[in-house]
């Protein structure tokens, strides 16, 4: 329990000043939305390009790891977005940011140091295989789902091209493929431009996180109360569930991948939840409230997947 506050709480504190500052008005709205105009159009995809460039892929890839662990967050933002469909009266777009959260699990911020403190470097090598594809995939079925609730009435051909016009222009992906493509290609940066690449990405959450507890300040969690109670019961029971099922009883995976598959998987929403909300402007408060209300409730639902992963596995 303590090592698990010692890596909630200061997500907390980061979103809490964000939220003072803002409140106190010693940080403005236009302060605000030029913070989140630099994470999400530099910063963030500066962090992407550096994680998958300096990925080790062949090592860490297992298609039955990725299998249990894609198909729970998958069938979560599937329930997520048809949930706020129907049950709570979104429009498509909006619906797509809302099951979003479900689907975009904070695999780096909370899982990486959860994982190695629990269970140490085999478990974290199904972590890292997990995280070699997460941002690419989430975002590459979250644009395409959203491009195509927001189709109007467009052809397959006309959706098709806008799904691939939003995904060459969007300034994450566009880091996440020029990351790969510098993997494969075997480009190593000059020392100077890899410090200077590294100070970038070490400003790249901090500073997403001020800038989402200063956009808080525009919501009221009550509003979206219903929202955020729903894509938190994925995140943190649906998900790492149906990972459980499937790394354990179906793929029979070894203890170490099945231990860092469910853990991975039981993470809360990540700041990308928000990120892609703020992307397509569609349900922005739902997703600044899913992520806050998450991360404070996964301090106890990780606590008790750590129990039935020990229960269980021995």
């Amino acid at each position: 329990m303590i090592a698990l506050l010692q890596v909630v709480i200061p997500v907390f504190l980061v979103c809490g000043a964000g939220y003072l500052l803002t409140r106190t008005r010693y940080l403005s709205d236009p302060h605000i939305d030029g913070l989140n105009r630099y994470t999400q159009g530099f910063a963030i995809p500066c962090l992407l390009f550096s994680a998958a460039l300096n990925l080790d892929f062949g090592a860490v890839f297992d298609p039955r790891l990725l299998g249990a662990f894609y198909a729970g967050n998958t069938t979560a933002f599937l329930i997520g977005m048809l949930g706020a469909r129907f049950l709570f009266g979104r429009r498509p777009g909006e619906a797509v940011a809302v099951g979003f959260g479900a689907l975009f699990s904070n695999s780096v911020i909370l899982g990486v140091p959860i994982v190695e403190r629990a269970f140490g470097g085999e478990a974290l090598q199904a972590t890292f295989a997990i995280v070699a594809i997460h941002a690419p995939f989430c975002y590459f079925l979250g644009i395409t789902v959203m491009e195509f609730a927001r189709a109007d009435g467009r052809g397959l051909l006309g959706t098709g091209r806008a799904v691939i016009n939003a995904m060459l222009h969007n300034a994450l992906m566009i880091g996440l493929l020029l990351g790969i493509g510098a993997n494969l290609g075997g480009v190593s940066l000059p020392a100077v431009l890899a410090d200077a690449l590294d100070l970038v990405v070490r400003s790249a959450l901090p500073a997403a996180l001020v800038g989402l507890g200063g956009v808080l300040t525009r919501y009221r969690l009550r509003s979206s109360l219903g929202e955020a109670l729903m894509v938190s019961f994925l995140s943190l029971v649906v998900h790492p569930g149906i990972t459980f099922v499937l790394a354990h009883h179906v793929f029979d995976l070894p203890v170490p991948f099945v231990q860092g598959a469910v853990l991975t998987a039981a993470m809360a929403p990540g700041v990308n939840a928000y990120v892609f909300a703020a992307l397509y402007n569609r349900a922005m408060g739902a997703a600044a409230s899913s992520v806050l209300l998450a991360t404070g409730l996964s301090v106890f639902s990780v606590s008790v997947w750590l129990s039935i992963l020990n229960t269980t596995l021995g």
